[in-house]
């Protein structure tokens, strides 16, 4: 293996313009390679380091949907059932229908909201914190929202479409993680902290900061592209308060961290030191692509060609489509700052790619990096 052309991809893209970019790759349990460049903190010139903190944002769904499957294996939840089983205020939900005029009107769902629904965002749902019900919970809570009352919340919002009839990103992922709330009775981010990541010794994984850990939580930026400049941008958009535990984009990481999980994954579901957080056969039911042929054509971002949508995770299902080095199965998602995970059980190959640039350049980065760590694998 010579990773060369994968450290001299790190050093363009960090003198490009992202702050600064961490690659770890483990391949059959072992770190094989790991490099950083760049800088963590702009103003002060200060270079990042081990133990680096940063948002994981939508990485976070891997870890989401791999808890609510747990529930599956224990038999809490059943993915052809109606949520409403579970949580009742989405037992009646309104769908807003666009008229041939422009205009639009509100009529009842004929179809209820499934489990598997909201693991494969079909649920009907948007991506959109400003609807009327949400902005009116954040205002009678102060802006301190519960996971739980999200939910609910939510359950107020007209959906897009019928579910179960078309694919599009959307909250589906943080009612899951109020889901584990309801089926298990615990807090979400105690639910994690007692099923996976304490057991897998991830004590740098979370929703909240330690005094310590804060002190390493890296500046966030995006790059403007008038002064040619990466600006400071802090703050996580898609968090409501310090009681909302979103379960698609609320945990926090480290790359060392959030790579035992991944290689967990990659090992069917248990980890190099026996702690198994899912089985082999729910590993690979998330890895299935479970678009219908209608759904496909919503799944249409540009760098996922030739990857269907598992259970809250990219999966690679055409090589011709897709241009990629990667095995059939292979999957994993990403994140809103850049990050990147990439979990391959043939290849016994797990990659954690972290940066910390809102305006991240994945259509770029992303693919590029897959294919150089396949190509030295090879050397």
């Amino acid at each position: 293996m010579n990773f060369k052309p994968l450290s001299l991809f790190i050093d363009h893209i960090t003198a490009w313009r992202i702050p600064w970019a961490e690659v770890r790759i483990m391949h059959r349990n072992e770190t094989v390679f790991q490099y950083r460049n760049g800088y963590a903190n702009l103003e002060d010139k200060l270079p990042i380091e081990d133990g680096a903190i940063f948002n994981l944002y939508s990485m976070t769904k891997i870890l989401t949907c791999t808890a609510a499957l747990q529930l599956v294996e224990k038999g809490k939840l059943v993915l052809g059932e109606p949520l409403s089983n579970y949580m009742p205020e989405f037992a009646e939900m309104s769908l807003r229908r666009t008229l041939p005029n422009g205009g639009t009107v509100l009529e009842k769902a004929q179809r209820p909201i499934t489990v598997r629904d909201l693991f494969t965002m079909t649920a009907g749902f948007s991506y959109d914190l400003n609807a009327p019900a949400i902005q009116e919970l954040i205002q009678s809570s102060n802006g301190d929202v519960p996971t739980r009352d999200f939910a609910k919340a939510m359950a107020k919002v007209p959906l897009l479409f019928e579910p179960g009839t078309h694919w599009n990103y959307s909250l589906c992922h943080d009612i899951l993680g109020a889901l584990i709330e309801a089926v298990d009775g615990k807090s979400f981010g105690e639910y994690v902290r007692e099923e996976i990541t304490g057991p897998l010794g991830m004590n740098d994984t979370g929703f909240r900061l330690t005094e310590e850990q804060q002190a390493r939580f890296v500046p966030q930026y995006a790059f403007d592209d008038a002064t040619g400049k990466a600006v400071r941008r802090d703050g996580n958009g898609y968090g409501i308060g310090v009681k909302f535990e979103s379960g698609g984009a609320g945990l926090m990481s480290t790359v060392s961290d959030y790579v035992k999980f991944l290689n967990a994954l990659t090992n069917r579901g248990t980890s190099p030191e026996g702690v198994c957080i899912l089985s082999p056969a729910t590993v690979d039911l998330m890895r299935t692509d479970h678009l219908t042929e209608p759904m496909r054509s919503d799944f249409n971002w540009e760098h996922m060609a030739g990857y269907g949508y598992g259970l809250g995770v990219r999966t690679h299902v055409s090589k011709a489509r897709s241009g990629m080095l990667s095995p059939l199965g292979e999957f994993g998602w990403g994140g809103a700052a850049g990050c990147l995970a990439v979990i391959d059980p043939e290849s016994q190959l797990t990659i954690m790619y972290a940066q910390h640039l809102l305006n991240n350049q994945e259509p770029y980065v992303h693919p590029r990096l897959k294919n150089i760590v396949y190509a030295c694998l090879k050397q």
